[in-house]
């Protein structure tokens, strides 16, 4: 599997900015790692995707950067369409939604950029969004980004017979969304393969953390999208914040650490009948019962042990990972740790770069053990 870390976790709005975080963040982070080459998942606001895919010049100066820092370019995160480090983001991430032109503008620019740019006999994938927060949400707008998909299929089969590129793009599910869970996203592209949705380029981005918030199993969860004739395109190395007793004291005063403005963090409490929902963790101190254990939607550190009694589900990751590795295209699969939460994390003692390269270090001891042959890029 070619492993790489997301660049969403750097404030960047423009070539220049991109630029320097480069410089700045990801080559020392690959000579902390000890690694000849580091594979990035590149974040391309909107704004700068359509500059790059429109200049032949601009995408040559990032891969001249790319190349002399050591960095490899195979997937690209285009759920955040822009401003993902402003002061608050929380609902606005999920605009525009897949039901308006902009969502599909941004992303064919994004492919076209990944396209120049990737590696020799390497696919290219991208994330996105799963179609929107789940309100509003019509019938009209479900045609349009069925639509939409389906325009994007056709125009991803132009771009390899154009280049000789392969990129997909992945369907990401997340708690609160259209597409809530993997299932919600295997069903409703399943449905619509005969509408022009073509699986050979549309298929689904599996985020660890958002899977085990939602409690699922991540056998069931592989299992169900290869049934479907669905593939795993990419997997988002992530980790959630687990809660045996959310009524404990300790707990509560814990997890109101992780309180923060930012960016929204869905809670999900597992009862013997289902799964009761909030949609940010202020909410959930406040409206659910506390009967059962927690997930919420906060990406930690992969290697970060929080203090007792609060523990994170690194363990669902492992798990993935394994079940991804056994499919018959597991070593294609893009794995990328996506810990953009550097910033708000309480608590945190070490830098950015140190960080991440402890993540990368511990994603290099602890994943993939069906897949010894694992690449740093």
């Amino acid at each position: 599997m070619l492993l790489s870390y997301c660049t969403n976790v750097h404030p960047a709005e423009d070539l220049d900015g991109v630029i320097r975080q480069l410089h700045e963040y990801s080559g020392p982070i690959r000579r902390t790692a000890g690694l000849d080459t580091l594979g990035v998942g590149l974040w391309l606001p909107a704004e700068l995707a359509a500059q790059l895919a429109g200049s032949a010049e601009d995408r040559a100066a990032l891969h001249d950067v790319l190349s002399a820092e050591g960095l490899q370019l195979h997937t690209i995160n285009a759920f955040p369409f822009g401003g993902f480090h402003n002061e608050v983001v929380k609902l606005e991430v999920y605009k525009p939604t897949w039901a308006e032109r902009e969502r599909l503008d941004y992303t064919l620019d994004c492919a076209e950029v990944l396209a120049a740019l990737l590696p020799e006999d390497t696919a290219g994938s991208i994330s996105t969004l799963p179609l929107a927060w789940r309100e509003p949400w019509t019938r009209q707008d479900d045609d349009d980004a069925t639509a939409a998909f389906a325009e994007l299929s056709s125009r991803l089969r132009d771009l390899r017979e154009r280049t000789g590129r392969t990129v997909r793009v992945a369907v990401e599910p997340e708690p609160g969304c259209v597409l809530d869970t993997v299932a919600d996203v295997v069903g409703w592209l399943g449905d619509r393969i005969h509408r022009g949705i073509d699986p050979e380029f549309i298929g689904l981005c599996v985020d660890t953390c958002h899977l085990a918030v939602s409690f699922a199993d991540p056998a069931d969860a592989v299992k169900e999208i290869d049934a479907a004739g669905l593939r795993v395109v990419k997997v988002q190395a992530s980790a959630a914040l687990h809660v045996t007793d959310p009524s404990d004291p300790a707990a509560r005063e814990a997890l109101e650490g992780f309180v923060e403005p930012r960016y929204l963090h869905q809670v999900r409490e597992l009862q013997p009948t289902g799964v009761l929902a909030a949609d940010d963790l202020p909410e959930a101190l406040t409206d659910l019962p506390g009967e059962n254990a927690w997930r919420v939607h906060f990406h930690v550190p992969l290697h970060h042990v929080p203090s007792a009694p609060l523990r994170t589900t690194v363990d669902v990751l492992v798990r993935t990972v394994a079940e991804v590795g056994q499919l018959p295209y597991g070593p294609e699969v893009h794995l990328d740790i996506e810990t953009y939460t550097w910033s708000v994390l309480p608590g945190a003692s070490v830098g950015i770069a140190d960080g991440i390269a402890a993540e990368i270090a511990w994603a290099g001891s602890n994943l993939s053990p069906t897949q010894p042959s694992l690449q740093n890029c």
